[in-house]
């Protein structure tokens, strides 16, 4: 049976779904759909055939996929956790009965199952679950290391799919230039700045560490001092950095998910009972207005900067 079982892997960008191929390789042959601006050409060199569409919309991919899956009956979905994903492959789980499951990692085939572990209760737990093929599995980002090139190149393939919705305007989230998921260092703000101005004395440390700014979701969503693309939470953007600083920032459930895979957490917060210090390796309990320009200073004086 494994000999015969194909996979199917879904994406928009190429690291996605280099990632993706990690797994579906494990199976025989492997079928791609990319969506988007994707670069379909490039994808071809990893030797796998490349079915593209250009929308990017939830019901197109979804569309798209339902093509091929009926095509190529594969034993196997797999894509990273995003929210249009999560929208067009539950609908294909749905529709064929498939065991589904999101921000899965340490995904091994055998026989006729598949086991991973995911996590839940904020990432703060995890579980293993074994079930069995044909299933419809989402990645846990940066969890799978990528696949390479192969020598030889597949076809590709466009796709025209007809949503039945149609998109009358689009109107792009105010953005920053800021890809706050690849800073190795990053600077966080919350609620504890008192004014936009305020964050002033973020940016400036940040400048001195070559970070990144980051936010919690009051900062972004609610006062709009700062673009979506620098919320950090589980609503937000999940971060790996080397070193997050949290200034300001209480520590909600929902932020805290969004820091669980940073390797140094250090948090600065006035007060000595906020949930972050408990999940921070070194806590300062200190008014931001007064330790943070002397942090910058000295670090400024250390760095010769």
């Amino acid at each position: 049976m494994m000999a015969m079982a194909s996979s199917l892997v879904v994406g928009g960008s190429e690291d996605d779904i280099a990632e993706a191929l990690t797994i579906a390789r494990q199976l025989g042959s492997v079928h791609i759909v990319a969506y988007g601006n994707v670069n379909a050409a490039s994808l071809a060199e990893y030797g796998h055939i490349v079915y593209h569409i250009a929308q990017d919309d939830p019901e197109s991919i979804f569309k798209a996929v339902k093509e091929i899956y009926d095509q190529v009956k594969p034993s196997l979905v797999v894509a990273l956790t995003s929210k249009n994903l999560k929208d067009a492959l539950s609908r294909l789980a749905g529709l064929y009965d498939l065991p589904m499951a999101t921000e899965v990692f340490n995904v091994k085939l055998s026989g006729d199952q598949v086991s991973y572990t995911r996590g839940f209760l904020s990432g703060r737990a995890l579980e293993d679950d074994v079930v069995p093929l044909p299933a419809v599995l989402l990645l846990a980002a940066r969890k799978t290391p990528k696949a390479q090139k192969s020598q030889s190149k597949g076809d590709v393939k466009e796709l025209t799919v007809t949503p039945s919705i149609k998109v009358v305007e689009r109107r792009p989230k105010e953005r920053g230039g800021v890809n706050i998921e690849a800073a190795e260092i990053i600077v966080s703000v919350g609620r504890g700045f008192r004014s936009k101005d305020d964050l002033k004395l973020a940016f400036d440390l940040a400048e001195v560490l070559n970070a990144q700014i980051g936010c919690s979701r009051p900062v972004a969503a609610d006062l709009k001092w700062l673009s979506e693309d620098h919320w950090v939470g589980l609503s937000g953007h999940k971060v790996a950095p080397k070193l997050y600083m949290a200034i300001g920032i209480s520590g909600a459930p929902q932020h805290l998910a969004g820091i669980t895979d940073a390797k140094l957490v250090v948090a600065i917060n006035n007060d000595k009972s906020a949930p972050i210090f408990k999940n921070c390796d070194y806590g300062v309990v200190a008014d931001l207005y007064q330790f943070v320009p002397v942090l910058t200073k000295r670090l400024r004086e250390r760095l010769h900067k």
